[in-house]
């Protein structure tokens, strides 16, 4: 019985982390060429509601990018950037059993002295995407999407980690088959 109960708070256990951690993924369009695009600039999305974040978010993906050779500009773009912020709130359900942890006797099981606790708690998540859209043609060539777990009491400096990790794991398969 005692392993049963360590397997089931592993298994909790694990199941909170897989929640904390970031989860991304990306889709494309095969037939787009992504071997001419050089320039970027940003269109207006759907903004967090925090200036502060939003900036941050355009300040990682500039970086991003940058790093891969393009560059910012404004005057007639190969590409547009658009980003989308969003955020949910889900609900985390766990079940505790209090039970002492009686084995078999015999034929049968003993016990059923214990209690189930139930704890249902309330998460917050957000939601980041990133288009990628051919300027010449105007249609959606990449996107990428994060999905978090937010801290309501993070510092500024968690924040910017956080929204730089964010934006390079989206941007990792950015553009697609490029050599890493």
């Amino acid at each position: 019985m005692r392993g049963l109960l360590a397997a089931a708070c592993g298994l909790v256990a694990l199941t909170a982390a897989a929640a904390a951690a970031q989860k991304v993924s990306f889709d494309y369009d095969r037939t787009a060429s992504f071997a001419g695009l050089t320039t970027f600039a940003f269109k207006q999305g759907t903004a967090s509601g925090n200036p502060l974040v939003d900036d941050r978010i355009v300040a990682a993906i500039v970086n991003v990018l940058d790093a891969r050779g393009m560059t910012r500009s404004h005057a007639n773009p190969d590409l547009v950037v658009v980003t989308h912020l969003t955020f949910d709130k889900k609900k985390d359900i766990a079940a505790y059993s209090t039970a002492p942890g009686y084995g078999a006797y015999g034929w049968y099981w003993g016990g059923g002295w214990g209690m189930t606790d139930m704890r249902v708690r309330e998460i917050d998540t957000g939601t980041l995407v990133i288009d990628m859209v051919d300027a010449k043609k105007g249609a959606l060539i990449w996107r990428g999407m994060g999905v978090k777990e937010l801290k309501s009491q993070s510092k500024p400096e968690r924040v910017d980690a956080n929204v730089n990790e964010a934006v390079e794991k989206i941007l990792r398969n950015f553009p697609p088959n490029r050599p890493t």
